[in-house]
């Protein structure tokens, strides 16, 4: 297989691994403002940021974390024929499938990005009591969506190579994904 394409394997796990791992903790952000709007309310002096600040949390949990999980092979799948079948015949679906999501990517990061632009050129804020300005929440989205593509095509390369009978390694993290797993 090419070198600059397990090259770019490689890079694009390593990063979407490392981001992963930071979004994991995301969660605690959100914990910790929400445990701050409990502790308000009952002090009878809330604040007007947390929930929203909140859901700012959850979005960059989910979306920062969604390519890792594609990484991982924790993504929902029916699993009718799926799991019966051989590593080779799966890449080969897999093949054809991620054709789909990264069109659906494509879509979504092409409506990201402007929507993006558009919040920098106007200074967008939602239309709230607390009215934060909404380009780091929408650029956090579009950066999500682009590692999310270069995560797909990551795994068209894997796929591919898996047809042609050749094992890039294991996944960052130091381990190799069993087809257990994928079940």
């Amino acid at each position: 297989m090419n070198p600059a394409l397990v090259a770019y394997v490689k890079t694009v796990e390593r990063i979407n691994y490392r981001v992963g791992r930071f979004a994991m903790y995301l969660l605690f952000a959100m914990m910790a403002v929400l445990l701050y709007s409990s502790a308000t309310k009952v002090l009878q002096i809330p604040a007007i940021w947390t929930l929203e600040m909140a859901q700012f949390l959850l979005v960059a949990y989910y979306l920062l974390g969604a390519p890792y999980s594609l990484q991982l092979g924790s993504n929902v799948r029916m699993d009718l024929l799926y799991g019966r079948w051989s590593p080779r015949t799966r890449a080969m679906w897999d093949i054809f499938t991620v054709f789909c999501l990264i069109f659906y990517l494509g879509v979504m990061l092409y409506g990201s990005v402007e929507s993006t632009v558009y919040a920098f050129e106007i200074g967008e804020r939602n239309p709230t009591a607390w009215r934060p300005v909404m380009w780091p929440l929408k650029l956090t989205i579009t950066v999500a969506f682009f590692l999310m593509v270069l995560q797909a095509f990551a795994h068209l390369i894997r796929d591919v190579a898996t047809i042609r009978g050749i094992d890039l390694g294991p996944y960052p993290g130091g381990r190799q994904h069993t087809d257990a797993e994928v079940m």
